[in-house]
């Protein structure tokens, strides 16, 4: 029987897992925003870990032909494209329900219209959301059930009046939490099939759609490819799929970290620190790393590593969300976009505004100010990015600055525009040094509490590590 081990990553915004084998070689990796219940995030992160874990083992089967053969790579990417529709369209499936029963029980005269109004809403958003998975790789570009329902929902609620803004939003925030936070069980081998049903009725249907100048060479060579051979692509799979469905992910060890991993059920030895685990993960992506930045949910930490991966200092912030994920995603709300929006918008500046408050409340009656003096937008966003990579470069001045190799993790790190102000400023400060910033950034600490389990090796914070209070200016 083949070992696996698990690391959580219990973040306050998002929860992520990881899975790894007996070669330190990553078979899967589960995330989700679900932050109600810490113990339902912790379960959907695994099992989604264990979901990708499946396919990525189904890919290794025939890995020979996705090397050979265009279409058997296409036609995988599709598959999990579409699998991963078949889950939201569970969850959408119940969060309509919902919507439905709370309108019914509003009390307000127009009710019937605020019926008619939602209905029309999903009627609307269903399709498009059907279609972003299936043919422009939705599940990809966004991973959180809840971003992209109220993306789109938010945007069609803002067509139908000032009149119905108000309870339509209400609908949405009654319904939406506890839909995120059920733990669904999904048959893996069920939607698998159900996902070949629907890749049988695209590719059937790509005969008669005309070909999009804007798209890549690659991109039509891999799709005629799968048209016109998907059914032998299939029959291999099939093939494959119930062995795969029966294979045992056995879970040798596992460790918890993050924010919230002294919730997780987990005995005490399986329990790290989140700065432990963040440089153990960095570290085993990128060996030559030496100094780490992790913008996280609720803290900001400036790690230093040795040659091992262990932490040496650190200096962190733990005091105030300003600086944070949840900072962004407070000033995300105040400006009625998705967090996903903010980093672009941030990019179309023409400057940066300045932003003097410190305090995450406080910059959100800023921000309403400088909006009614008339100041753009992305101006502002692209002020409050620069303000909060100011801080994270204080926490790394204090914690030693940056030695060799500098990595950046945390879900932060996928945000352009905070991407954009790192590479400038750490160049700015200690001239051109090597930076990583790896796409699964944000899964670092999971990693590192997996790397942890099946080393099975203790390691402790050094005692001269400090953390520190948000006390340096918030300006640009």
């Amino acid at each position: 029987m083949n070992k696996y081990y698990l690391g959580i990553d219990l973040g306050s915004t998002t929860s992520k897992a990881v899975i790894i084998n007996e070669k330190d070689e990553i078979i899967g990796r589960g995330i989700t925003n679900t932050r109600a219940n810490y113990k339902v995030a912790a379960d959907i992160a695994r099992e989604e870990a264990i979901y990708d874990a499946r396919f990525n083992l189904l890919a290794n089967r025939i890995r020979e032909e996705m090397e050979l053969k265009p279409e058997f790579k296409k036609y995988m990417a599709d598959i999990r494209a579409v699998f991963q529709y078949r889950q939201f369209k569970r969850r959408m499936d119940r969060l309509e329900v919902l919507l439905r029963k709370t309108v019914s029980e509003f009390t307000s005269k127009n009710k019937s219209d605020i019926a008619e109004k939602l209905d029309e809403i999903l009627e609307t958003i269903r399709p498009r959301i059907r279609h972003g998975f299936i043919n422009e790789d939705l599940g990809a570009k966004n991973q959180f059930f809840r971003d992209i329902v109220s993306e789109q929902y938010n945007a069609e609620v803002a067509k139908k009046g000032a009149g119905f803004y108000e309870p339509l939003m209400l609908a949405f925030d009654k319904s939406i939490t506890p839909v995120e936070n059920e733990m669904v069980q999904y048959n893996f081998r069920e939607l698998v099939f159900e996902s070949m049903d629907v890749l049988d009725e695209k590719y059937r249907g790509l005969a008669d759609q005309p070909q999009d100048d804007n798209r890549e060479d690659w991109y039509y060579a891999e799709l005629n490819a799968v048209k016109n051979n998907y059914k032998s692509v299939e029959h291999s799979l099939r093939e494959h799929i119930e062995d795969i469905v029966n294979e045992d992910i056995h879970i040798a060890k596992m460790v918890g970290t993050g924010y919230g991993r002294a919730l997780l059920p987990f005995p005490e030895d399986c329990i790290k620190s989140e700065i432990l685990c963040h440089a153990f993960g960095a570290h085993a992506v990128f060996p030559n790393t030496r100094t780490v930045l992790d913008i996280g949910g609720q803290d900001t930490k400036a790690i230093q590593v040795d040659s091992h991966g262990l932490v040496t200092s650190f200096h962190m912030n733990d005091r105030c969300a300003a600086g944070c994920g949840r900072y962004l995603g407070y000033i995300a709300d105040e400006f009625g976009l998705s967090l996903n929006e903010l980093g672009p918008e941030a990019m179309n500046a023409t400057k940066e505004t300045t932003i003097c408050s410190t305090c995450t409340v406080f910059a959100g009656a800023e921000v309403k100010e400088l909006l009614h003096n008339g100041e753009e937008r992305p101006n502002i966003l692209a002020g409050l990015h620069k303000a909060i990579v100011q801080r994270a470069m204080s926490l790394i001045a204090r914690s030693g600055g940056v030695k060799n190799e500098f990595t950046f993790t945390g879900g932060v790190a996928r945000n352009q525009a905070v991407l954009r102000y790192v590479k400038q400023m750490v160049t700015d400060a200690y001239g051109e040094v090597t930076m990583n910033i790896h796409p699964d950034s944000i899964f670092m600490g999971a990693l590192g509490g997996a790397m942890f389990a099946r080393r099975n090796i203790s390691a402790d914070l050094p005692k001269t590590a400090k953390m520190t209070e948000n006390e340096e200016p918030a300006t640009v």
